[in-house]
């Protein structure tokens, strides 16, 4: 009796769906090429953030300013930055989360603290870290979205340094809301699905979408930042 020609069906069917694959990322590919934004995504930390990142280890975040666990990440990894600099680098990028209703207006006030008051970007996040209470799924849940705008852009307008009406302009500028969509997108593209998510010269750390304390921090950079010292200083003695 004959043997069932399963075995070319399969075949046929894998050898699609391996075209298939392909064609969906060459157009990922076309796409992501037309909307390249002009700058790196994220914000640079610290006085030494315009130092060359090719001597220095690169951390990079992906914290949404409405998580919880976000912001009990950023006070060890503050630390750790600081303890280092300008040996480290820091670029936090905003990755608003959807499940956190309103997490997209403060990554979006975080692009407007930007354009303000570049100096203010950080003390902002940290204004949100400490009152994200006030914009809970739970406390928002019969507010409209230009009511939270308001409520975020009196927050932030003291630390900013610009009035309120200044600062909520901000939330009708197509620009922000851009730049907030590229950080989401340019997250995406990492394979970020949580947060926090924190890469080390580009390297993904395990653990995502769960803070790091500050002696696994130490653990982490300490090694590199004794390697990197000692590469650097290899060089400029030659």
């Amino acid at each position: 009796m004959p043997r069932p020609a399963r075995a070319p069906l399969l075949r046929r069917l894998l050898l699609l769906a391996a075209v298939a694959a392909s064609c969906s990322y060459y157009l990922l590919f076309l796409q992501a090429q037309a909307s390249v934004p002009p700058r790196y995504d994220g914000f640079a930390y610290g006085g030494g953030a315009a130092a060359a990142w090719k001597d220095a280890v690169l951390v990079e975040a992906f914290l949404d300013p409405l998580c919880p666990d976000s912001r009990d990440s950023w006070h060890p990894l503050k630390l750790a930055i600081e303890r280092y600099a300008p040996r480290v680098s820091l670029i936090v990028h905003p990755f608003p989360l959807p499940y956190h209703t309103y997490a997209f207006h403060a990554c979006r006030a975080l692009y407007i603290a930007n354009k303000l008051n570049s100096s203010s970007t950080y003390p902002l996040l940290e204004l949100f870290f400490k009152n994200q209470e006030k914009f809970y799924n739970s406390a928002t849940s019969s507010l409209s979205s230009p009511s939270v705008a308001v409520e975020m852009s009196k927050m932030a307008a003291q630390t900013v340094g610009n009035s309120v009406s200044e600062f909520l302009s901000g939330f009708s500028d197509t620009k922000t809301d851009s730049a907030a969509r590229v950080s989401f997108k340019y997250g995406c593209t990492r394979g970020v699905y949580g947060a926090p998510f924190f890469f080390v010269n580009g390297f993904l750390q395990p653990g995502g979408g769960s803070p790091i304390d500050y002696s696994t921090w130490i653990g982490i950079l300490d090694p590199l930042v004794s390697q990197n010292g000692e590469r650097i200083e290899m060089f400029t003695s030659m």
